[in-house]
């Protein structure tokens, strides 16, 4: 019986990308028939690039992305319909060519693929349970607008990244839905729900509300996690874990150094992040009757060769005007994404083709714990309880996972941390030792002139909803003439560390308090 369901949610990365060279084999997960993923296992998968040359998959793929690949909602219309296509026409055929409006000299950039040995945790979790390859982004379209899906089965007719630097209701309020959040629906039946976060500003205090909950119990720090979760006492019937996105504006790389496998940011790290996840639970009284779901947002601009469905629209409004951008009716769903279930009632080695977005969490929650739909779409999405097929658990799982790869690459701060002690020193230590300090990321000054990226004022905006939550009232009107000034990385990066700032200050007074 699932008691406990984890949910981490990664970022910017296609199916194809991650494990569509893992060559998995299993069983199927509905047939109980030998099976073998959807991935890439021929030679058709290419792409045109703009001179009509083809442009085949290859790895290993870098560990680092130098630009982000675009994954806008223009740019996923040119990735799945060609240069000149629109929905419903789906071919798969423009990721090289819209890459080439980054980087015209390695277009062939966007079709490298991972090989297993560079991701072994997660390559591992999906061998050992059960993995999903027909998981779709609930969008055809960016990073919020897919988040906000998997909180409220809508993004309130947000169809692209947000633009945060307006007089706009939800710059002030967060963002509302007609029929509320998952989190609504929990907190109705008495249902307690936990927000792990790996960085200050977490996604989803986007969401109205959420600022005050962060300061009531409700979040925590991951590096709480671990010794929260081995806690016989440990209550939530549902765990949401950000990573950390690796805010790093100093590096003049956005989303560096973090966890969240952005593609301009270490995929290892990741990697390590899911180790501690899956372990912590593993290892816990908890582990008998929990359900952890890895997924990631949307495929970051990436290669994938599986054509998405169409699906039902939410129906509900759009909560504000400044959410539409491109009349989208939400009725196609964006490009596949990894997905792996893991838990002790789930066989080794399941492979599901069934179709998913990330309602379906929505969907297997409402499920399992007796909540009404919040839209049409978590309504008809199909749930993954079926996967839970054991009547006893499992005990041969691992309670270990193996160390991710070395990629080499070193931030500044990890170099710090090698003077230290223990064991996650001595790696980095070791790692430098070995000549991986070549590849340090080191502060950039060119970053002070770069406008703000789109992909990253929506974290801005995070971090103005918790200024203005924690201000004195005398303070609220200069700290919004402050939020509304910012034009570059550099005017983010004062803004948000000054804000960072503040909410520890807030953390440790109340921790003195308690």
């Amino acid at each position: 019986m699932i008691k406990h369901v984890f949910v981490v949610m990664l970022e910017n990365r296609s199916f194809d990308h991650m494990l569509g060279l893992s060559n998995i084999t299993g069983t199927d997960a509905v047939t109980g028939k030998p099976t073998t993923i959807d991935g890439l296992n021929n030679t058709n998968n290419s792409n045109p690039d703009l001179h009509s040359n083809k442009v085949v998959v290859s790895a290993p793929a870098d560990w680092t992305m130098l630009y982000d690949p675009g994954h806008s909602f223009a740019d996923v219309k040119e990735q799945l319909c060609g240069r000149r296509g629109n929905y419903p026409a789906i071919n798969n055929s423009g990721f090289v060519t819209r890459y080439s409006l980054l980087d015209p000299n390695h277009p062939s950039e966007i079709m490298k693929c991972f090989s297993p040995n560079q991701l072994p945790v997660l390559t591992t979790l999906a061998e050992e349970f059960a993995v999903c390859d027909r998981w779709f982004s609930s969008v055809p379209g960016p990073t919020w607008p897919n988040r906000f899906f998997v909180h409220a089965a809508s993004s309130g007719g947000l169809d692209d990244s947000p633009n945060t630097f307006t007089i706009a209701s939800f710059t002030f309020n967060g963002y509302k839905f007609d029929n509320g959040t998952i989190f609504d629906r929990l907190d109705a039946e008495g249902i307690g729900w936990k927000i792990y976060a790996g960085d200050e500003f977490p996604q989803v205090l986007s969401i109205s509300g959420m600022p005050f909950n962060a300061f009531t119990g409700h979040f925590s720090d991951f590096n709480d996690f671990s010794r929260d979760v081995s806690n016989p006492g440990y209550s939530p019937g549902y765990t949401f874990i950000e990573p950390n996105y690796g805010h790093t504006f100093t590096y003049g790389r956005d989303f560096a150094c973090g966890t969240s496998q952005h593609p301009k940011d270490d995929v290892t790290r990741g990697d390590r992040l899911l180790k501690n996840i899956y372990e912590a639970i593993r290892n816990s009284p908890h582990w008998e009757n929990s359900v952890l779901v890895i997924m990631y947002d949307e495929h970051g601009g990436f290669y994938d060769h599986v054509h998405p469905p169409t699906t039902v629209a939410p129906g509900d409004s759009i909560t504000d005007p400044e959410n539409n951008h491109n009349n989208f009716d939400f009725k196609q769903l964006g490009v596949r994404v990894p997905a792996v279930i893991v838990s002790p009632l789930i066989p080794k080695g399941m492979i599901d083709h069934t179709v998913y977005d990330h309602t379906s969490v929505l969907a297997t929650l409402e499920n399992i714990f007796g909540l009404q739909a919040l839209t049409n779409r978590d309504k008809h999405a199909n749930t993954f309880k079926h996967l839970f097929s054991l009547t006893t658990p499992r005990t041969d799982a691992p309670k270990t996972l193996p160390e991710p790869a070395h990629s080499g690459i070193i931030c500044e701060g990890d170099v710090a941390a090698a003077s230290g002690t223990g064991a996650a020193a001595g790696a980095i230590g070791s790692a430098i030792g070995a000549g991986a300090s070549s590849a340090v990321l080191r502060p950039d000054p060119a970053h002070a002139v770069v406008p703000v990226d789109p992909s990253l004022s929506g974290f801005v905006h995070v971090a103005f909803l918790q200024d203005m939550h924690l201000s004195p009232p005398q303070e609220k009107e200069q700290q919004t003439a402050k939020f509304l000034s910012i034009q570059t990385n550099a005017d983010a990066q004062q803004y948000m560390d000054e804000v960072r700032q503040k909410v520890n200050t807030y953390k440790a007074t109340m921790g003195t308090k308690e």
